[in-house]
């Protein structure tokens, strides 16, 4: 095969639509993105941080090409507000979950039916909602794809994670489930280890999220905690891999291995 055969640069002219795409893990995706020439649509709950978002990546990115919508995902309305996201979007080729909330830590004794909705509502019940309507707005074939996040709690347990460690795993069914119900379009997830991210503001002070990345850092293989833009790598390589789906991809410092 010649040099000609192939295609260095296979999100360019795409377009990305990546959920939570103003802060974290997500940001890190649109930057990538932008950087690989795509076109990228950001969403979030907030007005606000779109805006900010969006004129961050113009000053970093002047020629890309980048839009972004509001929507609430933790409303009982999210089907109806979801619609009418992707009537604006259009057709898009790979649609990237990021969005998520504090996670819901609590002992199994305080955990409540409505506690338990609410802990999936965004990080679970979302993403398949997504992926059923977006399903509809991606351009046809293995080209396309949706990429689901899930974490390494559904494979080493923590105390007081039970709430949140159920609907993580249910993300790593859900997306072989729905490489099978959705194709030929793909669909995989990415399993963050501990990434220093503004999800964590909501639980610990900035003494105690250093505190806690430098003990696993400690812990990690190697020697470190990941950042938001290499996570991203891992969302980067499954939009591009024509050739992968129901897969469950993980980028957590080698955490699993100690």
């Amino acid at each position: 095969m010649s040099s000609s055969s192939y295609n260095y640069n296979k999100l360019a002219g795409k377009h990305v639509l990546i959920f939570g795409g103003t802060s974290g893990i997500g940001l890190g995706v649109a930057k990538l993105s932008l950087a690989a020439s795509a076109r990228v649509t950001v969403s979030s709950s907030s007005s606000k941080r779109i805006e900010s978002t969006i004129q961050d990546l113009r000053t970093e990115f002047p020629s890309g090409q980048i839009q972004g919508h509001v929507c609430d995902l933790s409303k009982d309305t999210i089907e109806e507000d979801l619609e009418a996201l992707f009537q604006k979007t259009n057709q898009v080729d790979h649609i990237v979950f990021t969005a998520t909330d504090a996670p819901a830590i609590m002992p199994v004794q305080e955990i409540t039916r409505e506690k338990l909705i609410a802990a999936g509502q965004v990080r679970f019940f979302a993403a398949v909602l997504v992926a059923k309507i977006g399903s509809r707005y991606l351009s046809p074939g293995p080209e396309s794809s949706i990429t689901l996040t899930t974490g390494t709690n559904w494979e080493r347990p923590m105390a007081n994670w039970t709430a949140v460690a159920g609907y993580l795993g249910g993300t790593c069914s859900v997306a072989r489930n729905l490489a099978v119900d959705l194709k030929p379009i793909r669909v995989n997830a990415v399993s963050p280890g501990l990434v220093k991210t503004p999800l964590w503001n909501d639980l610990l002070n900035e003494e105690e999220q250093d505190n806690l990345c430098q003990f696993a850092a400690a812990k990690n293989p190697t020697g470190r905690v990941g950042l938001p833009e290499e996570v991203a790598e891992a969302y980067i390589y499954l939009m591009k891999d024509v050739n992968v789906t129901g897969r469950i991809v993980s980028s957590d410092s080698g955490a699993l291995l100690v």
